[in-house]
């Protein structure tokens, strides 16, 4: 039950990036579909301790992701697949919240473009964030060192 609805924020942003990968579209895509190849890039951070990634990419596929930075507090991820399309796009939306408090909702649209021998992949990111936990900036941060993530995983 919300108390104050007055004192609650809502801010509303969008981000696109672009990043260009030494490798082909089905092996940039694989790195999002096979679970062991993800939780490589997506899940295995420095410094972060992971309590739980359960995994299930499919349309209609629901995953949790559950970590905390060191000591810090649990954030939640969870991601509901709505179209998996091979080697050519996603869309997913996904929610976080940190200490059991929600933090954001997204939705993000992937798309894997052959691009000489490798791959342009688009990240389109729509989100909702908040109470004044992020205004979209600390999140397309966050999502830039994922994607250099993902080149380490899809490159090496």
């Amino acid at each position: 039950m919300i108390s104050d609805p007055i004192a609650l924020t809502a801010v509303h942003s969008t981000f696109r990036l672009e990043r260009y990968y030494e490798a082909p579209p089905a092996r940039v895509f694989h790195a999002f579909a096979d679970d062991d190849a993800k939780q490589r890039w997506l899940v295995e951070s420095e410094g972060f301790v992971t309590t739980e990634y359960s995994p299930d990419f499919k349309v209609g596929g629901n995953e949790v992701y559950r970590f905390r930075f060191g000591d810090g507090p649990e954030i939640v991820n969870q991601t509901s697949y709505l179209e998996i399309v091979s080697n050519e796009r996603l869309i997913f939306c996904y929610q976080m919240a940190m200490a059991g408090v929600p933090m954001s909702v997204s939705l993000t649209t992937i798309e894997f473009i052959p691009q000489g021998s490798g791959t342009l992949l688009l990240h389109t990111e729509q989100g909702a964030y908040l109470d004044g936990r992020d205004d979209g900036t600390q999140r397309e941060a966050g999502t830039r060192e994922l994607h250099e993530a993902l080149a380490r995983e899809v490159e090496r």
